[in-house]
């Protein structure tokens, strides 16, 4: 206790003392509070989004803000989405609306010009809801009644107004107001009535100085467009500078000097003389002891400078050098398919967070007006990257295979196997035609029961089980001529010649004029009980191999009598 004691100040009160920590080396003019160019950096608050004439001069004249805006959207929709709980007439009456109303088309333009002004807005039109400050009414939504969207950026007049409401787990305004060309109100409008299109997301204090929009995509990077440009305007002028010829003249100084108006106007004479014949014959003509000397600039390191400034510009942007640029993957062996497919990546979280609420508010409205009135709107996203028919085909191969093995070891059974199947559909294309009944009616099989041919208790009971068709039957008979010295059961008088059974000769031998090998009848009969088992004595089948048809009796016993033979052409 005594030595917390002598730590504390008299009085039990405590003094608060700011500290402030950071590195700094004032001789060597580094760290905080020198006088050095990192130290004089500023970074001041100026909301370039606010800037309207300053974004249409930069996306009219500027074609690398206009990739920056459009190429990300274009690539949003451009595997649009897919419906997986609708029917086929379902999504084509769907898709007549989409056609009918250009409502891809409105939306990318939304969420372009949400890109560059940083907030756009679509209103849904619909006929017969002429009032636009009530909200929405789902019910009243007749067949053929959308009429599209409106699409209007945050400077054509809308404006949102002070009352706030939860949309989607996020804060917007509760309604907007629409002003004419001559700043009167026009309409109000219920937020459940527009589909916003937003920029980049910024903290909450700067998105209500936005008044609820986000910020331009052009703002975060407009000083490497600022450099980009100034470094490429500065090597193209570099260009004219490539080639220069200096010639030595005696006395330039005191010429240019003290020499008379006409002396000087005759050396510029002269001088323009020996630029014309340059030109035109490529022959320089100096006086006999004047020297002449050509310098030639080589720009060597103006690619790498280049290079970097379109590196921080793809940096900035999100996008890859070949997709920004459209130029060709630099490296050896290099394909560009990692930067690519890291591009896909980020497009699709913003298909996610950017597209699919844009969706999940106009999907009901477009299927009412197409006459569905109750749809389950699970919408999924087709993958932006396509692998080729051969890596397609890996994939189908080795998903197929984990899951047969799996099937085949007992830890799965037939109906999940066959779902797990039908899950490659949207990655590979294959197993579309696996239907519910399918997975339905394999529910519970397992490997051992879907492999099984018939009853595997067939021939060890009396009878076969119930519901089941078998071609296998028990025969049970004595023969009293058995030869006990050798084994072999003989005819009456031991001859050893067998008397006639059910069994021996076959019909194909004793009765039927058309005869075949003992191979090819065998062959015949297990292709005959396996395709028609329990044939009863009399029954006229027609079975085929490869090369013929035939047309048989079946004796009741598993043999046949043949009847015709066909070949097959």
């Amino acid at each position: 206790m005594s030595r917390r004691r002598k730590n504390s100040p008299a009085g039990g009160a405590q003094q608060n003392i700011p500290v402030m920590d950071a590195f700094s080396n004032p001789l060597f003019r580094l760290g905080y509070g020198s006088q050095s160019p990192l130290e004089a950096t500023d970074y001041p608050l100026t909301r370039m989004t606010s800037n309207y004439a300053l974004l249409n001069s930069l996306y009219r004249s500027n074609w690398v803000v206009q990739n920056v805006v459009g190429l990300m959207v274009d690539d949003m929709l451009r595997e649009w989405y897919s419906l997986k709980s609708a029917s086929p007439e379902q999504c084509k009456a769907i898709q007549s609306v989409e056609r009918t109303t250009k409502l891809r088309d409105r939306i990318s333009t939304g969420l372009k010009w949400g890109r560059l002004y940083g907030g756009a807005a679509g209103l849904i039109l619909i006929d017969g809801q002429e009032d636009l400050s009530q909200p929405l009414d789902m019910d009243a939504v007749l067949p053929g009644s959308f009429r599209g969207l409106y699409i209007l950026d945050r400077w054509q007049g809308i404006s949102p107004d002070a009352a706030l409401t939860f949309e989607g787990g996020e804060l917007v305004p509760a309604s907007y107001s629409i002003s004419d060309a001559a700043g009167h109100t026009a309409a109000r409008v219920h937020h459940s009535r527009l589909v916003r299109f937003t920029g980049r997301e910024l903290p909450d204090l700067e998105r209500q100085a936005e008044l609820y929009w986000g910020e331009s995509e052009v703002e975060a990077l407009y000083k490497d467009v600022v450099a980009h440009d100034n470094v490429s305007a500065n090597m193209a002028a570099l260009t004219f500078q490539a080639n220069i010829n200096t010639m030595e003249v005696k006395g330039l100084e005191q010429l240019l000097s003290l020499s008379s108006p006409d002396v000087q106007k005759r050396f510029w004479n002269t001088m323009q003389a020996q630029s014309v014949l340059r030109s035109n014959f490529g022959v320089q003509l100096v006086e006999q002891g004047n020297k002449m000397t050509n310098t030639q600039y080589t720009f060597t390191g103006l690619q790498e400078v280049y290079e970097s400034m379109c590196l921080n510009l793809c940096g900035a942007s999100h996008y890859p050098m070949t997709k920004l640029f459209g130029r060709s993957p630099a490296g050896m062996n290099a394909t560009g398919e990692s930067d690519l497919k890291n591009y896909y990546d980020y497009v699709d979280t913003l298909r996610e967070s950017k597209l699919r609420p844009i969706l999940d508010k106009l999907l009901p409205v477009v299927a009412r007006s197409a006459g569905i009135e109750a749809l389950d709107f699970e919408i999924s996203f087709p993958p932006l990257w396509t692998p080729t028919a051969s890596e397609t085909a890996s994939i189908a191969k080795q998903k197929t295979e984990v899951i047969v093995s799996t099937f085949q070891a007992g830890l799965l059974d037939a109906g999940v196997a066959i779902q797990e199947l039908k899950k490659l559909e949207d990655e590979t294309g294959l197993f579309g035609s696996l239907t519910d009944q399918l997975i339905a009616a394999a529910k519970g099989k397992t490997y051992q029961d879907v492999t099984a041919m018939r009853d595997p208790l067939a021939g060890l009971l009396d009878t076969p089980a119930s519901g089941i068709p078998t071609g296998d039957a028990l025969t049970q008979d004595f023969n009293p001529y058995h030869d006990s010295s050798n084994g072999r059961f003989t005819g009456k008088g031991g001859s050893g010649t067998i008397g006639k059974t059910k069994y021996a000769p076959s019909p194909q031998r004793g009765k039927s004029k058309i005869q075949l090998k003992p191979k090819t009848y065998t062959r015949l009969t297990g292709v005959l009980n396996t395709r028609y088992p329990g044939l009863k004595e009399g029954d006229v089948r027609t079975i085929r191999d490869a090369k013929r048809q035939y047309t048989v009796k079946a004796d009741g016993y598993g043999g046949f009598e043949l009847l015709n033979i066909y070949p097959i052409k």
